[in-house]
């Protein structure tokens, strides 16, 4: 590890490009003490970079020949595309030139760039997206998120695991309430799958296992880690997603729709503001890919600055705590309880 936190950040990825991101960046840098690497286009970069505040901010530039087009299967880039933003930032990694990729480009490149450049922790067969939610308490963890749809019950076991490191270290949960996503809260509830994650996950060393959570537990903030395969975790965040923007707009119809409610938005402007930034998938910057040699963040196609500040922020903090031989220490303390899963 080096000194100070060194991150890479795939400039030409995201819905807005490198007029989003290099700010975002430039200001994780003067804040945090870590320099970043950007990756991309040099001339577009340093058009960027003309207009933009670099003062304070440690950076280097570093070139890349191709972009991922979000149309692209994730094979095709890591055959064809070895000289795009994403390989090239991942290679970064692998090298010890970097020691954090982050991405808001294509989820499905960057998940398999980070599988097969970084690679893989030993007895980790499938790394899983962890986002952060916002709940009623303290924010809850839920992975996969969309890494991994087909799932065996050891790998759900192992998302526990990593998941629970996660929330140790970079929230602070003392003892993380981990639980998996099922259709009823009583033991013995859910497919054959979730059954059978659940007996391996009561198993576990040093693990808080809580049983099930159902799809209504996510946001009580009475659970602080959700586990489920990333078929069922991609369509909860999406959901979640959507759910908030429709309820936004649905009160903003009831405000704008007289006198009265009009003056009551007013006088309640403050708490909204306050209500918006606590569901803003911007506030937790990005979802980690756990389980890999060193991070990948993936980040959300419309991060803004503030998104790309966030995540290049917790790859620092990630990096300065060295969670990912944490993550390796828990999954070596279970590996004998993953072998015999896999042998069932």
């Amino acid at each position: 590890m080096s000194e100070r936190p060194i991150i890479a950040v795939d400039a030409m990825g995201g819905d807005f490009g490198p007029s989003v991101l290099i700010p975002g960046a430039l200001e994780a840098s003067r804040t945090d003490d870590l320099k970043v690497l950007l990756v991309g286009d040099t001339e577009r970069i340093k058009a960027v970079l003309a207009t933009t505040d670099t003062k304070g901010a440690d950076y280097d530039i570093v070139q890349a020949d191709e972009v991922v087009l979000m149309n692209e299967r994730p094979a095709d880039v890591l055959r064809r595309k070895k000289k795009s933003s994403i390989q090239i930032g991942c290679n970064l990694v692998r090298e010890k030139a970097a020691d954090a990729v982050v991405s808001a480009g294509h989820s499905g490149a960057a998940v398999a760039c980070g599988m097969f450049t970084i690679g893989r922790l030993h007895g980790v067969e499938r790394p899983a997206l962890c986002t952060i939610l916002p709940t009623e308490k303290t924010p809850v963890v839920l992975l996969d998120a969309g890494a991994n749809v087909d799932c065996r019950p050891y790998h759900l076991f192992q998302f526990g695991l990593m998941g629970d490191a996660f929330a140790r270290d970079i929230l602070n949960y003392e003892s993380p309430r981990v639980s998996i996503l099922s259709i009823g809260e009583e033991e013995g509830k859910g497919n054959s799958q979730v059954k059978e994650a659940y007996e391996l996950l009561k198993m576990a060393k040093n693990l808080n296992f809580v049983g099930n959570a159902e799809g209504r537990d996510i946001y009580t903030g009475d659970k602080d880690v959700v586990v489920c395969d990333g078929f069922v975790g991609n369509i909860v965040v999406k959901t979640s997603e959507g759910l908030a923007m429709s309820l936004t707009n649905m009160l903003k119809k009831v405000f704008m729709s007289g006198a009265l409610p009009m003056l009551g938005a007013l006088l309640a402007k403050g708490a909204f503001k306050k209500f918006r930034r606590t569901i803003d998938y911007a506030e937790y910057g990005g979802a980690p890919l756990l389980g890999l040699k060193n991070l990948a963040i993936v980040c959300h196609g419309r991060s803004n600055s503030l998104a790309i500040t966030n995540a290049v922020r917790m790859a620092g903090t990630f990096v300065r705590k060295q969670t990912v031989s944490k993550l390796a220490e828990t999954i070596l303390a279970n590996e004998e309880l993953t072998r015999f899963s896999r042998a069932l």
